[in-house]
This record gives structure tokens, sequence and C-alpha cells, in this order.
């Protein structure tokens, strides 16, 4: 729970500095921002329309300071201020970018979540544009950073930094409008050492030395095409590029990049699969960044930079699924975006649903058909055994009050998809439901919307099939808890040589396993071996400890580099309390912070008392080095609280 200590207004003007200061309190309880409860801006009487920035990167204080100018416009007569989201900055000054005015501000308290309202008295115009300067340092603990010395990278030559702004820690970075119903264009000109190779969520404009210090270069970039305050991006560290299509690269310290050139090499094909299915992509680029281990996300859909986890490198194209959900957002998430965290479904259920029509397109139905039946497994242990069919289970969640963080699950993702793969289904199959999608995404391109604004279309592009959309449980699927009410029939027929390994595993007497070999698995994709060990871990009745210590004699699974099977592996092992298996699982906690696989791990030794304080004590020794979003809910999955 996030403890709200409201306060009464309190106004009151003061010289500090040469700057115009008054303070004032923060907002009611029912909500920071009517249209959003995690952002304190008010954009329905002023609107961000235009940001750019001009910062130095200082690696060694891990700070960055500077200037946000911002182009505002009014949006009602009689407004005189702008409302905006700020947590951990320093402000330093305000003022009339065109005149050198300095403007009045108030800097609200600090909430422990959201961070403090800032308001900034706008200047006597007749215009509703205007355009301020905020002056301005960032925490050298901000949210959206993680700094990392040189020796925590791969090659240990140069220190590193990215960001992570979703789902509210852009205004850690900038002072902004951290909301997805605003989105706006942004110019950066950012200043870095010059052995540091710097990149944004944008289109770079070119770079040339610091003319003032020889030792610092500056970096330019232009994102043109509006987007909202969670898809600024940055990274900075010692990196190469290769490419790997006419409009991709990939990045990464040159110890990676040769072998995610390979592992990414089908990412043309995705974008054009992509574009067939949702209309023309409109970034230019789309490049990605393998980012350092400590990454807490499979992948982030920046524009023009998406970031992965280097957990994909498998060194079979195994896992590059998850460079078709990215780029997916390109349209749904990027284009079209959830109006607020609440509505985080439209975002993610939709990326699901295309991406795994990229699957189909490029490695045929069943495939898709089997992941769909996996998404669907996974999401009734999350919705059962992790969120216990509590409110975190709705597609359409109360956020207020909340951190987005502590209600991200697998639910908007699969919830979603199950929502969509019903209604096309119903509707008559992909060949009237993708017309749909298509035309939803050209209706809403450059804008935020919420759930019915989504309905209220779906009613009005299928008029002839109303009926039938009013037999839909609208208000179980939006608002209920638990599983979806309906569960569609999947094809599984590439499961069926798993659930019968499974089966075989689980009548075998532990006295009579000489009947298993290598060659159990031999033909299997490693998809299917991931099913196989998920249907494991489902059995009524574990498996013996015996059977597990076999199953790693024939199999050699500890040896395997795919993660998603390394994680089902783990916890096969820890629900058998395999003592040696404390070793492998603390090992792949350690050398990766993706959330996926850090958290069910840390669970599963939590669950196990032989391995409790082991877990706790490895946590503590490790937590400095982890990126701050996985730390604190990872402790809190460890019963320790809050950092």
């Amino acid at each position: 729970m996030i403890p709200f200590l409201i306060k009464s207004a309190v106004s009151f003007l003061f010289l500090a500095a040469g700057i115009h200061y008054w303070r004032s309190g923060n907002m009611t309880k029912e909500g920071l921002s009517p249209n959003d409860p995690s952002s304190h801006s008010h954009p329905e009487d002023c609107r961000l329309v235009h940001l750019d920035l001009e910062l130095n990167a200082d690696f060694n204080k891990h700070i960055f300071s500077g200037f946000a100018h911002l182009t505002v416009e009014k949006q009602k007569d009689g407004v005189d201020t702008v409302v905006l989201d700020s947590k951990d900055l320093k402000i330093k000054n305000v003022t009339d970018q065109s005149t050198a005015q300095k403007l009045s501000y108030s800097l609200g308290d600090k909430l422990e979540v959201f961070g403090s309202r800032l308001e900034v008295r706008l200047p006597s115009t007749n215009g509703n544009k205007l355009n301020i300067s905020i002056e301005y340092e960032t925490s050298p603990e901000a949210s959206a950073f993680q700094w990392l010395t040189a020796d925590q990278t791969a090659g240990k030559r140069q220190p590193y930094l990215f960001s992570q702004c979703q789902a509210i820690h852009c205004r850690s970075f900038v002072p902004c409008q951290d909301t997805p119903s605003v989105k706006f264009p942004y110019t950066a000109t950012i200043t870095a050492p010059k052995e540091i190779t710097l990149l944004m969520s944008a289109i770079s404009t070119g770079s040339e030395t610091d003319s003032s210090d020889n030792s610092k270069s500056i970096y330019r970039f232009e994102q043109k095409v509006p987007i909202p305050s969670y898809l600024i991006a940055i990274v900075g560290g010692d990196l190469e590029s290769r490419d790997i299509g006419p409009r991709s690269k990939v990045w990464s310290e040159k110890e990676f990049v040769d072998a995610a050139a390979f592992e990414f090499s089908e990412t043309e094909t995705m974008l054009t699969t992509a574009e067939k299915l949702c209309g023309p992509y409109v970034w230019g680029r789309y490049d990605l960044l393998v980012l350092p281990p400590s990454f807490p996300y499979g992948g982030m859909e920046n524009p023009c930079l998406t970031f992965v986890t280097p957990t994909l490198l498998a060194g079979d194209k195994s896992l590059a699924d998850v460079v078709a959900h990215e780029i997916s957002h390109s349209w749904t998430g990027n284009l079209v975006t959830n109006k607020n965290p609440e509505h985080f479904w439209l975002n993610e259920g939709h990326t699901v649903f295309v991406e795994r029509k990229i699957q189909s397109r490029m490695f045929g139905e069943p495939l898709r058909q089997l992941s769909a039946a996996e998404g669907w497994n996974d999401l009734q242990q999350n919705v059962v055994d992790v969120l216990k069919n509590g409110p975190y289970t709705k597609l359409i969640p109360d956020l207020r009050g909340v951190d987005p963080d502590d209600a991200f699950s697998i639910v908007p993702y699969e919830k979603g998809f199950t929502l969509l793969y019903y209604l096309e289904t119903l509707l008559g199959g992909p060949d009237e439901f993708e017309p749909f999608l298509k035309a939803y995404i050209e209706k809403f391109k450059y804008k935020s919307i919420d759930s019915n604004q989504w309905k209220d279309f779906l009613f009005s592009f299928f008029q002839s099939k109303v009926d039938v959309l009013n037999k839909v449980d609208w208000d179980t699927w939006f608002s209920g808890v638990g599983m979806p009410p309906i569960k569609p029939e999947y094809d599984e027929s590439l499961a069926v040589p798993c659930q019968e390994l499974c089966d075989k595993w689980s009548a075998t007497s532990d006295s009579d396993l000489s009947q298993f070999s290598a060659n159990d698995i031999l033909k299997m994709t490693s998809n299917q071996i991931r099913i196989f060990l998920y249907k494991v871990l489902l059995l009524e009745s574990p498996l013996s400890l015996i059977k597990v210590k076999k199953m790693e004699e024939l199999y050699k699974f500890n040896d395997r580099k795919n993660s998603e099977i390394r994680l089902k592996w783990l916890l096969l092992c820890l629900k058998a309390h395999w003592e040696d298996s404390i070793q492998y699982a603390l090992k792949f906690v350690n050398e990766q912070g993706r959330m996926k696989f850090v958290r069910p791990i840390y669970r599963a030794l939590y669950a196990w008392e032989g391995s409790r304080d082991t877990a706790i004590k490895n946590f503590l020794s490790k937590r400095p080095e982890m990126h701050s979003t996985t730390a604190e809910l990872v402790g809190k999955d460890l019963h320790l609280g809050s950092s």
C-alpha cells in the first residue's frame, strides 16, 4: 500500500536565489489526475506538445543536468498554469524561453511512488502555445536509470547507462506530463564523455566533438512521431553495431554483437510481415540493443531502438519471438496507446495477438496455436498461484493509489490476447478480424485511448454482427477477477509428444527408469521441451527426486543455454528439493536480472524452507547490483519489504 499523507493547500510566495517560488498541496486521495491515477498532470487544461532536451550526462556523479525546453498548449480559456510530474528532480530555474523571464513554480510534497506535482505559472501572452525552459538536475538514485561501472559490463572498458521509463519513471528523468494520454515529439542534445556511444529512442541527426571540451562529444537526436513519455529512452556505453537488415542494426558490447546479429537475423522478415497485418511502419529505423544482464524485462519497445535482454541469446533463434513482440508494439502501443495504466491490456493484449500472427505466417499456424495454449497455462498459473484471483487479475484493474509496477503481471498480455482470439473466432475468423485490426490502428494512430473507445469502434466496425457482440459478457471480461470467462479451443497437436513424455515419467516407478533415454527429446524443438517441463511442473503428484536426477542424467538440462528451459527446469528441481540445484538457481538469478526468471526462482527458493535463508542472504548481497525495480519487487517476494 502507498501511504498518502494529504495536506491542505498552503500558498505563499517568496524569493529564493532570485527565483519566484510558491508551494501548494498535492491532490485528493481519489486520484492524482482525473484521467490517470498515476500522474499529477492535468493535460485537459494545458498539454505538453513538444519536448527539447539539452543535457549533460555525468557518468561519475550518475546524473543528468541541463534544460528541458517544453512547448505547452492551453486547452481551455483562463488557464494560467501547467502541471507536470517530477520525481527527485532538483529544479534550479524556470523561465519563459522567448523572453528569459523567470517564472514562478511550485513543487508539491513528494509521494513515495508518484513523486511531486510541479506547477509552473505560465507567462502572460495572447497565444495558446507557450515555450518554457526548466533548468534541473536528476538524482543519482533516479528510478529511470541504472548506472553501471566498467567492471559491471562484459568488456570492462567503459561505464554504462540505460534507462527504463515505463511505467512511470520518466518523471525522474525529465519534468513532463508522465502519462500515456499525452504524446509529443522530442529532440535532444546530449553531451557525454568521448569514449561513450549514446543512443536514444529517436533518429540520430549527428554528433561532433564538444568545442569547449574536446574530451566530450555532443549527440543530437530527433523523434518526429509523437510518443508518450514512457517511450523516451537513452543508453550509453562501449557499443558496437552490425547491420541485420535494410533499416535495422543490432547494438551491444562487442562481446555479444556477432551472436546478437545471428540471433536476430530475421528482424526484417518480421517487420514486413507486421506491415502486412498492421499498415506502414512509420518510425524509420528499427534497431535493437542488447542490454547488460541486469535489464529487468525481456524487451522494451522504445521507438527506433528496442531494448532486449541478453537472455534471448539462445544460439538457435528459439527465443527471437520476443523481437516479434517488440516489433508489434510499433503499432499496438507506440502508435495506438493505452490512455492510462489501467488500460494496459490495449497495448499488451493486441501486441501478443499480432506477435502470434507473425509467428503463424513465418512458422505455421500450429506454432501460434501452441504458443496460445502455453500462454493460457502461464496465465492460469499466475492468476491462481501468484495473484490468488485477486484484483490485479482484472483486465481493467483499479490502480488508484497503486504503483503500476506492483500491478504488472501476465494478465494484460494473455487475458487480453484471449479476448481478442475469442472475438476473432466469434466474428468469423482471421479473414473477418484482421481487417478490423488494421482499421483500428488506422483509426487511432497517434492517439491514446481507453477500453470503451476500443469497444465502441469494434461495434461500429462490425455493425452487421452487433447481436453477436451483445452476447459477449463484457463486464466479466473487463472487470471480473480470475481466469477469462471463455477458454478457447486451441490446436495442441505439437504438444502431444510433450504430454505423452510427461505422462510416461509420471506413471513409471522409480525402480523402472531404464526405459528412458536421451533420444526421448531428440526430435523436440526448444518450445516443445519447454512445454514438456511445464507439464511436469503441473503434475498433481510432483516427480520424485530420483526421477528428477535421472532426467538430468539423460537430458543434460543444466547445460542448456535457452533461458526459458532453464527456468522451468530449475523450478522443477527446487520443487523436488534437490539441494544441488540451489547453486544452479542462484547462479541463474545472479547472472541476469530479467524479472520473468528472477522472481519465480526467488519465490521457489523462499517456499522451500531448506533454501529460504540462502536465498535471502544471496539477495541481500546482490541487491546493490540489481535494477531498482527488480530489487524492490524481489524484496517483496522474499517478504523483506521495501528498500
